[in-house]
């Protein structure tokens, strides 16, 4: 991984730094999305599916 941050940095004109701090960013974003979620789950609060969703905006395939 260090091998390829260097590589990276190096082609783009970047720091490594940079990227992992980007990459830390995504990383706990994603991390508190899916702990909101899990914590609506157990909740219980109401649920749509994906395909209700699509139904109702009207993007049925």
């Amino acid at each position: 991984m260090e091998k390829e941050l260097e590589q990276l940095a190096a082609a783009t004109g970047r720091s490594k730094s940079y990227y992992v701090k980007e990459a830390l960013a995504a990383y706990l974003e994603d991390r508190a999305d899916y702990l909101l979620a899990l914590a609506a789950l157990e909740r219980k609060e109401p649920r749509t599916s994906l395909a209700d969703v699509r139904r109702e905006l009207g993007l049925e395939r």
